[in-house]
């Protein structure tokens, strides 16, 4: 590892993105949880009932905290979220 600035400049930030990456892991995880809690909560029985209102709404608020990434990206990366931690729940679900 070379000592000019520029490459402690990127390893510094690149530890710092490692740390928000290892935090951003560990929300993801509660998430997922109590995701899947109200997935067993819900009337409709199981993993079947998305609320696509609610999915808009979270979008929306998230946007409002993170206007750089916009709705539209906001939304494809909270689609991927909600989708793999129903697909986490339905297969630790399998399991037990």
């Amino acid at each position: 590892m070379s000592d000019s600035p520029t490459s402690t400049t990127i390893d510094d930030l690149r530890g710092r993105i490692d740390r928000i990456d290892a935090e951003l892991a560990r929300l993801l995880e509660h998430r997922a949880l109590l995701a899947a809690r109200v997935q067993r909560l819900k009337p409709v029985g199981g993993f079947a009932g998305r609320d696509p209102r609610r999915e808009r709404e979270l979008v929306a608020a998230m946007a409002a905290h993170a206007p750089r990434l916009g709705e539209e990206r906001l939304a494809r990366i909270m689609a991927a979220v909600i989708e793999t931690g129903l697909d986490a729940a339905e297969a630790e679900t399998a399991r037990t």
